[in-house]
């Protein structure tokens, strides 16, 4: 029983939650991080999320359990590996499904029809897709995309062009980064049928998502460093210019964001560096949590992003 549970837990897959911590990113950006009401509906929304994306993860590993089988770590998934029932995994993907959907309609319409947006783009990922080469990858960057703009839904402020851009590329940065991880794992592999295990993968070349990388690295760090520059979040501050000389520039008392740009280049150049000499990607958060200067940079990043928007001016 309680090796069950385990696999359970494994199934649904809690270390992928991290993702949905997206939907903060409007109130913060937006200066209502601790607006308590508007905090408390995007919380919500991060375990409606949390919910989702585990309903949908159980429904693609039904999907996926023979070619999960061929791969040569995904066939340990507990489905894969007979260790949970399929008619127990999927009336738990139903329940998560149902139950978070229900939460979502007393959040707001426009939240709840996101919601149903993103499970509609799931199943047709899981089912379809995923088959399609760069079809599969705009589709998983639209998942992180999601997750954003439900966070906007949720609380009624709005994220800023500049930010979108910024959402934009990086989401298609680490989808390309799991793919091209992912193709590098089963070449190597020498018993890996690569279009069995994933049609799509077998229409890319490395050089080829190696350009696809570069691309969206590049204009994630342009589009956020344009953000950093232009925006002027609001919300509760505490000023400390009285603190600062007279003799600093102008735009160095007004553009505090910019500082964020170091450690969001370092993150950029130290996961490249995990999907080109770890071989890393495939699983985002699995990068995240194995590399402690890029988890020691990401929680840097987020203290200090808060740290200016709330306590500078």
């Amino acid at each position: 029983m309680i090796k069950l549970i385990y696999n359970i837990i494994r199934l649904v897959r809690p270390r992928q939650w991290i993702k949905n911590f997206a939907v903060f990113a409007a109130i913060t950006f937006a200066g209502q991080l601790f607006n308590p009401p508007v905090f408390a509906n995007v919380l919500l929304s991060f375990f409606v999320f949390c919910g989702l994306a585990s309903s949908t993860y159980i429904i693609n590993d039904i999907f996926d359990a023979n070619k999960d089988r061929l791969h040569p770590f995904k066939k340990f998934r507990p489905i894969a590996h007979n260790d949970v029932p399929i008619p127990l995994a999927g009336g738990l993907a139903l329940i998560l499904m149902l139950g978070s959907l229900a939460v979502a309609a007393t959040i707001t319409p426009s939240f709840f029809a996101i919601s149903i947006v993103y499970l509609l783009i799931q199943f047709s990922y899981s089912s379809y897709l995923k088959g399609l080469a760069v079809i599969d990858i705009l589709v998983i960057a639209a998942g992180y995309i999601l997750r954003v703009y439900a966070g906007e839904f949720a609380s009624g402020y709005h994220i800023s062009v500049w930010l979108l851009l910024t959402t934009i590329s990086i989401s298609l940065f680490l989808a390309i980064g799991k793919r091209r991880s992912e193709l590098t794992l089963l070449s190597r592999n020498k018993e890996s049928n690569i279009a069995e295990t994933r049609n799509a993968l077998s229409h890319y070349s490395e050089k080829l998502l190696d350009v696809y990388a570069s691309v969206f690295a590049t204009s994630t760090f342009i589009s956020y460093s344009l953000f950093t520059f232009l925006e002027n979040p609001g919300g509760f501050k505490l000023s400390i210019s009285s603190l600062m000389p007279d003799f600093l520039p102008t735009f160095l008392q007004r553009k505090w964001l910019m500082i964020t740009i170091v450690p969001v280049v370092y993150g950029l150049m130290r996961y490249i560096q995990d999907i080109y000499e770890k071989d890393e990607g495939e699983s985002p958060e699995k990068v995240l949590f194995s590399d402690k200067p890029l988890l020691a940079t990401v929680s840097f990043w987020v203290l200090l992003v808060i740290f200016l928007i709330y306590f500078v001016s």
